[in-house]
């Protein structure tokens, strides 16, 4: 069992940046893949990017690709999230999840066992 805690998060105005990070304790970092996920207002709450347990293979949703990199520091167990050129629709909450050795379809939610409890970004116009 693994504890997930996101931080970075904050007030940002469009075009700007932010770096979420996702810090993991009480499992064995390097056997999980860690994904992105958010939330907006009202919406439900969708991918965003991943990075594989295995590889460090990463993948991304339509809406951030190009804008935003995934990476992993396996020394200091924390994955980040590196987010550019953001625009006023990015802003929500951010959650990172955590699934064991897992190399299926990354972006079902479901298939994600461990949560943060998720981290505001705010981009304004």
């Amino acid at each position: 069992q693994v504890q997930l805690v996101e931080s970075g998060g904050g007030l940002v105005q469009a075009g700007g940046s932010l770096r979420l990070s996702c810090a993991a304790s009480g499992g064995t970092f390097r056997s999980y893949t860690i994904g992105w996920f958010r939330q907006a207002p009202g919406k439900d709450r969708e991918f965003a990017a991943v990075i594989s347990w295995r590889d460090s293979s990463t993948y991304y949703s339509d809406s951030v690709k190009g804008r935003f990199t995934i990476s992993r520091d396996n020394a200091k167990n924390t994955v980040y999230l590196q987010m550019n050129s953001l625009k006023v629709e990015d802003t929500a909450v951010y959650f990172c999840a955590a699934a064991l050795k897992y190399n299926g379809n990354y972006a079902v939610r479901a298939d994600y066992r461990y949560w943060g409890q998720g981290a505001q970004v705010t981009v304004s116009s």
